[in-house]
């Protein structure tokens, strides 16, 4: 057969689509083995020659799908790419990884450029807001999204309640005896969502004034991602006189900084000031803390599950939303 047959006599052969013949090609997870199996049989049969590996993609039923998350910043972002891994590790699919360093920030510009740099068939967001110019290229372009531990009208998110993890940390705590409380979150550099770390301490000071105490003004701090700043700014609420005597951080990372600031300021831990962190990770183990336990690998793989339903045959987008438990440690 003649090299010179076109897109059109494919697609016309196949039955379907121009448009459906290049996404078996290009993009084949987002159609169906039959269809790919109908394009490629209509390649063979009309020598059609694309390029090789776009052929070989698709023999393979391969896909690109993209995940963008701050992996180096935050431990329990790596324990939820793990869910996504151990749910496609048998599937032909290949997963790309992009690292934005905070999730402090209103957007990212490597997320805004994502869909046109990496020719992806669908993309997962870990703990990164989406802004409207991002949500709407993502839109406009068709790549299926599903964002974990954030949410945006119009798209499938995997969520934890964060509210109703700081209540189930005051709760904790009134029920311990405590009545001086503190809270410790990271520092948001946009005031244009609402970040996790808010979201907890709204559920922590409603269930705290429900319970009939309060936050000062002086025991709300926040501070930059890390143990050192945690630590330096626990130093500084701890050394109060009126010294709070349960501090909740907004992750374990700050939690470890403050543990370190109540040994070098010799307090006692839990008797002189207890301590809860969120996450539940190797660091929460390793430190005996208390904290609220997410489930992390869990919203991985329900994820990567919503996603490949969402390429293999696109429904209406939906929130599911997975349960939190406070797990009791040593530290409070």
């Amino acid at each position: 057969m003649s090299s010179s047959k076109t897109i059109y006599d494919v697609a016309a052969l196949a039955g379907v689509s121009i448009s459906t013949v290049s996404l078996a090609l290009n993009s084949p997870a987002r159609v169906s083995a039959e269809t790919r199996r109908k394009v490629l049989e209509a390649v063979d049969a009309l020598g059609f020659a694309p390029k090789p590996e776009a052929v070989a993609k698709a023999r393979r039923g391969v896909g690109r799908i993209g995940v963008i998350a701050p992996y180096t910043s935050y431990p329990s972002v790596a324990q939820r790419l793990n869910g996504i891994l151990r749910f496609v590790s048998h599937r032909p699919l290949e997963i790309v990884l992009f690292d934005q360093v905070s999730a402090a920030q209103s957007s990212s510009p490597l997320l805004a450029s994502l869909p046109i740099t990496g020719r992806l068939d669908g993309l997962i967001v870990i703990s990164l807001p989406l802004d409207e110019v991002v949500a709407k290229r993502l839109t406009t372009l068709r790549l299926p999204t599903v964002l974990i531990d954030v949410r945006y009208p119009g798209f499938d998110a995997i969520l934890t309640s964060d509210s109703l993890g700081g209540r189930l940390v005051a709760e904790h705590l009134i029920a311990q005896g405590h009545c001086h409380f503190a809270f410790l979150g990271e520092t948001q550099q946009s005031s244009l969502y609402v970040s996790p770390a808010q979201q907890r301490l709204i559920g922590y000071r409603s269930a705290l004034q429900e319970a009939g105490y309060s936050l000062a003004e002086d025991d709300v701090r926040f501070t930059l991602h890390g143990v050192e700043p945690a630590m330096n700014m626990a130093m500084e609420l701890l050394a109060q006189e009126k010294r709070p005597t349960a501090v909740f951080a907004s992750s374990d990372t700050l939690a470890a900084g403050v543990l370190r600031a109540a040994r070098k300021l010799g307090l006692s831990v839990p008797d002189e000031v207890a301590i809860v962190g969120f996450d539940d990770g190797e660091l929460a183990e390793a430190l005996d803390l208390t904290t609220v336990r997410q489930p992390l690998e869990e919203t991985g793989r329900a994820a990567m599950e919503r996603l490949l339903q969402q390429l293999e045959k696109p429904t209406t987008t939906r929130e599911v939303m997975l349960n939190l438990e406070l797990v009791k440690r040593a530290t409070g």
